[in-house]
C-alpha cells in the first residue's frame, strides 16, 4: 500500500507550483464536466464525447508536428470534430455510424501525425493519458477563458436545451430551434473535452464527462440536483485522482477513472437500495 500512497511524499509534492496549477486546472475542468455531464447523458451523447476526445488527439498531434501549443491543437481538433459530427449526423438513426466513420478517419490521421513527430515519446503518451506537469499559467488562463465562454453560452441556452433534451419532438413542435441548439451544444462539449485531454488524456476523458453525471442521474431525476451532484462527483474524482497519483507517479487517469467508477457503483447501489426500501 505504501508503494501507491506515501502521505509525506504527497505533502512534499503539493508544494510544487506545477502541482498547484494542475489542481486549479482540474477544479475548473471538474466544474465544466459536472455542468455539461447531465445534458450529455440525457441526450445520449456519450459516444459523441468519446469520438470528440479521440479527435482531440488528432488536433494535438498536428500541433506537435507544427510546433504550436498542444492545447490549442486539441481545442481546434475537438471543435472541428463537433462541427463535422453535427453537420453530418442530422438524423438520429445515422448518428452512431457517422461518429464511427469520422472517428476512424481522424484517428488514422492522428497516428500518422504522431509517427511523423520527431520529438519525445512522452509528449505523444501525454495526449492519451494526460500530463499534469505541462499545466502552467498559460494553460490555466486558456482553460479559464474557455470555461467562462462555455458556461456563459450554456446559461443562455440552458432552458430550451433542457426542454429539447427531455422531449425533442414536443420542443420542436413548440418552436424551439433544436437544429441550432444541437451543434452549439456539441461545440461546447468539444471545447470541454479538449480541455480534459490535457488533464486525464483522450482515452479516459469519459471518466469526467460522463461517469459523474451518470452516477448523479442514478440518484435523482431533478436536473438541478443532478447537476450539483455531478459537479461534486467530478471534483472528487479529478482532484482526488491527481492527489493520489502524486507520490507513486502513476498516470492521473488511472486514479481518476477508478474514483469515478467507484462513485458510479455506489450510486447504483444507493439507487437500488432506495427502490427496494
Amino acid at each position: 500500500m505504501d508503494k501507491f500512497f506515501d502521505f509525506d511524499k504527497t505533502i512534499e509534492v503539493l508544494q510544487y507550483d506545477f502541482v498547484r496549477n494542475a489542481l486549479i486546472a482540474a477544479a475548473i475542468l471538474g466544474l465544466l464536466a459536472g455542468v455539461l455531464g447531465p445534458l450529455i447523458v440525457s441526450r445520449n451523447m456519450a459516444f459523441s464525447v468519446h469520438g470528440t476526445s479521440e479527435l482531440a488527439v488528432t488536433g494535438g498531434a498536428a500541433a506537435l508536428l507544427l510546433g504550436v501549443g498542444v492545447a490549442y491543437g486539441a481545442l481546434a481538433g475537438s471543435i472541428i470534430a463537433a462541427l463535422v459530427l453535427g453537420l453530418l449526423a442530422r438524423r438520429g438513426s445515422e448518428h452512431d455510424s457517422v461518429i464511427g466513420v469520422v472517428l476512424a478517419f481522424g484517428l488514422g490521421l492522428g497516428v500518422l501525425f504522431l509517427w511523423m513527430y520527431p520529438g519525445r515519446a512522452s509528449n505523444k503518451f501525454g495526449l492519451l493519458v494526460g500530463q499534469i506537469v505541462s499545466t502552467d499559467f498559460t494553460s490555466i488562463v486558456l482553460l479559464s477563458v474557455c470555461a467562462v465562454i462555455v458556461l456563459g453560452v450554456l446559461a443562455f441556452i440552458y432552458r430550451p436545451l433542457m426542454f429539447a433534451s427531455v422531449d425533442p419532438d414536443v420542443a420542436k413542435a413548440r418552436g424551439v430551434p433544436t437544429g441550432v441548439l444541437s451543434p452549439i451544444f456539441a461545440v461546447l462539449v468539444g471545447v470541454a473535452t479538449a480541455l480534459g485531454v490535457q488533464t486525464v488524456g483522450a482515452l479516459l476523458v469519459l471518466a469526467l464527462m460522463v461517469t459523474p453525471a451518470a452516477a448523479a442521474c442514478r440518484i435523482t431525476a431533478s436536473p438541478v440536483r443532478a447537476t450539483i451532484l455531478s459537479v461534486v462527483f467530478a471534483e472528487v474524482a479529478v482532484l482526488g485522482g491527481i492527489i493520489l497519483s502524486l507520490a507513486p507517479g502513476v498516470p492521473v487517469s488511472a486514479f481518476v477513472t477508478a474514483i469515478s467508477f467507484l462513485i458510479y457503483l455506489g450510486a447504483r447501489v444507493f439507487s437500488k437500495a432506495r427502490a427496494t426500501a
